[in-house]
């Protein structure tokens, strides 16, 4: 596992590619969920080893520009925004992201070859997020520095191919030289473990980290993330743009549009403007949509962000010990 890397010697900390890539202490990445990843959440993941970003698809440029500056008062550590190229306005958020000096951006959700090279001209490091190995290739293609394989499992817009993570990781490592990082399903050191020694250099994890104190979205919706069982989140809108959702009546009308074969116009009008901000930062549990991964059956309470990337990485760094001393 020549990708893998190694442990400092105190062990506190960990070299490889991707923490050498962020300048980061552990290959610990939140993800930039929308309505979850505003700058309170993204500055405690940074100040606590792993890199923390600033979810840009929910926010207007006024508002990208407010949490770019909070975020910087509020850490002193590498931060990134991600950034959905399907969202309007992403000329205006790149113009901020170079104004503000941000080192990091995690794109998806679009052509990786469209700002790609310009970010890198002004040397921001450049992550993006694919769910299958003929896009992680097209990504190494246009030259970004590191590539994020989505699984299935994963909560929010996710890929068509349903390729679970267990599957995807290994297929995408041996397609591409460059750093990976895994997601999808990850909440744990053990989970973290499973990935990298599949071939992953590093982990981002989302829904973990909206159960927490710092994420922006509504207590209503996190209290909903613990309540939540096996079985309860399905992928759906996959003529639309495929999202895994919570259940509830507006995922069950979702699916009764859908299993009525109605069309792709009906299944926009349904969806209308404003059904996330309802359900995740307004906390509308009927209405709303509920974006969240598979792994949220596994969470049962509210955690800090710090706490949560210290107990992940605290057990990665015990089971991992454990299976050097077993060989």
């Amino acid at each position: 596992m020549e990708h893998f890397g190694k442990f400092s010697a105190d062990g506190l900390t960990f070299d490889n590619r991707i923490t050498r890539l962020f300048n980061i202490n552990y290959p610990i990445i939140q993800a930039g969920m929308i309505w979850a990843s505003g700058w309170k959440l993204a500055s405690a993941v940074s100040n606590a080893g792993g890199l923390g970003l600033i979810g840009a698809g929910s926010m207007y440029p006024a508002v990208l520009e407010e949490h770019l500056i909070q975020c910087k008062r509020a850490t002193n550590r590498p931060f990134g925004v991600n950034l959905p190229l399907l969202y309007p306005d992403i000329d205006k958020h790149i113009d901020l992201i170079l104004k503000y000096q941000v080192p990091i951006v995690f794109t998806s959700a679009g052509n990786p070859k469209t700002w790609t090279q310009i970010l890198k001209d002004h040397g921001v490091i450049v992550a993006h997020v694919v769910s299958s190995s003929k896009f992680a290739l097209k990504c190494q293609d246009a030259g970004v520095d590191a590539v994020v394989a989505e699984g299935f499992e994963a909560g929010g817009h996710n890929g068509r191919e349903e390729t679970t993570t267990l599957c995807l990781i290994p297929s995408v490592r041996d397609t591409i030289h460059i750093p990976l990082i895994a997601a999808g399903g990850i909440a744990s050191g053990r989970s973290m473990l499973a990935t990298m020694i599949l071939g992953a250099e590093g982990v981002q994890i989302g829904t973990r980290f909206v159960c927490s104190p710092e994420a922006s979205s509504h207590i209503h919706f996190k209290q909903r993330i613990l309540e939540a069982g096996e079985g309860d989140t399905e992928l759906v809108l996959k003529q639309l743009t495929p999202v895994r959702l919570l259940k509830n009546e507006f995922y069950r009308q979702v699916k009764d549009a859908e299993n009525s074969c109605k069309s792709v116009d009906d299944l926009n009008a349904l969806l209308g403007k404003g059904r996330a901000k309802k359900g995740m930062f307004e906390g509308d549990l009927v209405e709303g949509e509920l974006e969240i991964g598979q792994v949220a059956s596994g969470i049962d309470k509210l955690v800090p962000a710090a706490e949560i990337v210290q107990s992940i990485w605290q057990e990665f760094n015990s089971l991992f010990k454990t299976l050097e001393k077993a060989s």
